[in-house]
Parts: structure tokens; sequence; C-alpha cells
């Protein structure tokens, strides 16, 4: 006899079950693993190829959901949040086992000799062998028709419900069921078919996800922040987000330097400035694209935390930041010193030197403070932060016209002192601005609320690593003042 509880739990929405479940209703729970439980074995399994290891994953996955269910902000998305999880946690597993499930179908004749195992729910109804040849059949298919083929057998035949799933229309779902049958093998499909009706998760699988709770988590009202945080990112940026707001900031940096590079009025202080382009440019590439790809791929591979890699990541841009700082101060210290040197001795520009005329000048100040402002701007805008964006923007716009007409009325080691004391405060602007709005962002971001945030990255961190960012620059410039040798 089914309860009244249970019957009223199977006619609520998913936001409502939600809800009931952040209250502590395992009972709403348990109806949501039921709910979803068919799609998320079968993502997991159409990637996998394993049935064991897919309903690993799968039960993974809903535990993880309750653990981290205060996280979901839109809860009528329930179904997209939980194939999110499950994706994550497949390219976990795939990791662990190192393999791909392409190469992981056994030979038929290597099944029997196999060591023996206690059997999964799901493999009292499927032979070793039977489960080898399922997957043999299905591995060769491209997962774009893989996935709505294993979800209509196991889904009761149904394409309104793997539409409904997959989030595509009931045409879409017809070719592409159409297209997987034909790439079956023939004297297979029946097989196939049968096989996986009898795979679907029934009620035993909630009841394991359920016996499992207790161990992961008291309740979804307390339970511990943010597993899946680092993935939401990639969800978000956009292909502007990901690559052109970064290159319109390189770009302008470059050209600005390479400007100032160019307009060195000795040949001793254009050597100078070369090297120090080459120097700074190749840190700054090197730092940013193949430093920051080692710092994730080592994240991965030693499993950190999500605190551990804000961390860990906080420490790798303040050392950036430490770095690029240090060698605009010794640069722009000794160009100062050449400068004053080359005027009191009196010494003829190169002949090669092109002074910058007004159109050059504004280039350089517009890629100076694109290559200084445009990442924060994009962060901004990405964290759907549109009054910050804005501000920063007019921020940007003020000071580079301020410095433009500073410019104009400068010339010899005057300039380079004003260029000195503009960084100075292009500087001090980004770093009120990071201690400032740094935390909301990366909150929004990861679809979290700041408390949240602040449970990843400690509110402390950035006000500390600021601290200890100006007394480094304050030792730098002690170090270099001019007249001494750099």
């Amino acid at each position: 006899m089914i309860n009244h509880k249970t019957m009223t739990a199977a006619d609520c929405s998913d936001a409502e079950l939600v809800s009931r479940a952040l209250a502590g209703d395992r009972d709403a729970f348990n109806q949501i693993v039921r709910r979803h439980q068919i799609l998320i074995c079968s993502l997991a399994y159409s990637r996998i190829g394993h049935l064991g290891l897919s309903e690993d994953v799968a039960q993974e996955t809903f535990i993880t959901a309750w653990k981290h269910l205060r996280l979901l902000r839109e809860p009528a998305k329930l179904r997209a949040w939980l194939c999110g999880i499950v994706r994550n946690r497949i390219q976990k597993c795939l990791q662990r086992e190192g393999r791909q499930p392409v190469h992981q179908a056994e030979p038929l004749e290597a099944v029997d000799e196999s060591p023996a195992r206690e059997e999964l729910p799901s493999e009292q109804t499927i032979g070793r062998e039977e489960e080898a040849i399922l997957w043999r059949s299905l591995e060769k298919i491209p997962e774009t028709y893989r996935e709505p083929l294993i979800l209509f057998y196991r889904e009761h035949q149904s394409i309104e419900s793997v539409a409904a799933a997959l989030d595509l229309s009931e045409d879409a779902v017809k070719q592409r069921l159409s297209r997987g049958r034909k790439l079956l093998q023939q004297e297979v499909q029946s097989f196939v078919e049968n096989t996986l009706q009898r795979t679907a998760p029934g009620p035993a699988f909630s009841s394991a996800v359920l016996a499992a709770l207790p161990l992961a988590a008291g309740s979804a009202a307390t339970a511990g922040m943010g597993a899946g945080a680092k993935g939401t990112v990639a969800a978000k940026s956009s292909l502007l987000g990901a690559w052109l707001a970064p290159l319109i900031g390189i770009v302008g940096g470059i050209t600005a330097h390479w400007l100032i590079v160019r307009a060195a009025p000795t040949a001793k202080e254009y050597r100078l400035k070369k090297f120090a382009f080459v120097s700074l440019w190749l840190f700054v590439l090197a730092w940013c694209v193949a430093g920051q790809l080692a710092m994730r791929a080592l994240s991965r591979r030693l499993e950190w935390s999500d605190q551990t890699f804000f961390m860990a990541m906080s420490g790798f841009w303040w050392f950036y930041a430490v770095v690029v700082a240090t060698l605009c101060i010794v640069t722009f210290r000794r160009i100062l010193s050449i400068r004053e040197q080359s005027e009191a001795a009196g010494e003829t520009p190169r002949p090669a030197v092109a002074p910058l005329n007004p159109g050059s000048r504004m280039v350089l100040v517009v890629g100076l403070y694109l290559g200084c402002f445009w990442w924060l701007i994009n962060l901004a805008w990405q964290a759907h932060d549109p009054l910050w964006a804005g501000i920063i923007t007019g921020l940007m716009v003020l000071l580079g016209a301020w410095n433009y007409f500073c410019r104009l009325a400068r010339t010899g080691s005057a300039i380079i002192r004003t260029t000195i004391g503009h960084l100075a405060l292009i500087w001090a602007v980004i770093l009120v601005i990071l201690n400032f709005r740094l935390d909301a962002w990366e909150a929004s971001l990861r679809g979290i609320d700041l408390p949240a945030m602040h449970q990843l990255l400690p509110p402390w961190v950035i006000p500390v690593l600021t601290l200890a960012l100006l007394l480094w620059i304050g030792v730098v410039m002690a170090l270099t003042k001019t007249g001494r040798r750099v």
C-alpha cells in the first residue's frame, strides 16, 4: 500500500521536491531519485560503457546533489543541474580509470576468464557476456545518437520522454533514433533493445541511494558547499569572454609597449626597453596561458578540494603580480636613470627614432589602458555586474584621457616620471576594485551565494595578499632608487 506522503511527492514538481528536500524531507529526495534515475544512469552508461561503474557514478551524482542542494539557484532546472553533475562525475571516473570508454569493451573470449566478483543489482539481470556484447554494439555509435537510443528503450520506448529529458524536439529525437538504429549491427539490434529494457534501474536503485545518504550528510539544509563549483565557469563563459576579450587586452598591451620601445631616444635606452619588452611578454603569456593550464591539470591530478584550488590560484596570481610589478619598477627606474644621464651628457637621439605623433600617442594610451583594465571589465561583465563593468570602463576612459593630455605637455625624463605615476595609479585602482568586488564576482560566476564563496575563499585572503604585494613593491622601490646600479 502506498502511503499518502509518497503519492503527494510523486505529484510534485521538481521545484517543490527540492524545497521539501531542503527542509529535510528524505521522501521528497527519494522521489527526485526515482524521477531522474533512468536519465542519469543512461547518460553515465552512454559515456562509461560499463553497467556497474555507470550506476556507481549515478549514485555518486545523487549523493553529491543531496549534499549541495542548497547551491541550486533555480530549482525548476533540477534536471539540467543533475545532468551537469553526472557529466562532471563521468569525466572524473574516466580519468581515474585511465581510459576512454571506446577502448573498454572486452573480447567475448576473455569475459569468462575474468575473476569472479559479487554482482551489482543491474548485473543480476544480465550476464557478463551479454554486457560485453551490448557495449561492443553501442560503443561504435557516436554519443549524439547513443544517448537518445539508450534512453528510448529505458524510458519504455517513449519519444516524448526522451525529448523532454535531453531538451530536444521530438523530430530531432526521431531523426537521431533512426540514424542510431542504422548504425547498430543488424544481428544484435533486437538483443540490445531487450537488454536495455532489462537493465533500467528500478526501486532497488533509489533505495541504495537513500541508504547511502546518512554516510554522506545529515540533511540537505546543513550540507557542505561546492563540489561542482569549478565546472560552472566554463558553462557560463561565452566565446567572447573566453577568447576574444583577453585577446583584446593582450594585443592592446603589446602594441602600447612596442610603441614605447620604438620611441627610445638613445641606442642604450632602446636596447634596455627591447629586452624588457621581450622578457615581460614572454613571462605574461607563459604564466597566463601555460601556467594556468598547468595549475588546473595539477588540481585534477592531485584531486584538490575547491578550497585548496582557490587558495592555490590566489597564490599563483599573487606571484604573477609580484613578478610583473618588479619587472616594471626595475625597468622604469633604470630607463629614468639612463634618460637623465643622456640628457645631462647632451647625447644625440638615435637617427632612426620616430617621435610619437598625436595619432601614435593616442594608440599608445588606448593600448596601455586596454591592457590594464580590459580583463577586469570582462570579469565584471561575465559575473553579470554591468554596473561595475560600466564604472571600470568610465575610470579607464577618464584615466586614459588624463594620461594623454599629460603626455602632450612633457618630454624627456619628465614623461618617464609621468608614466610611472600613472602606472602606480592604475595598479592602485585595480587593487581597490579587486578587494571590493572579486569575491562577489566569483560567487556569481559559480552560481553560489557570498557566504558559500567565503567558505571557498576566506574574505581575508585578498586583503592580506594585497598588503604583501604593497610591502614587496615598497622594498623593490627602496632598492632601486635613482642613482643605484640595477
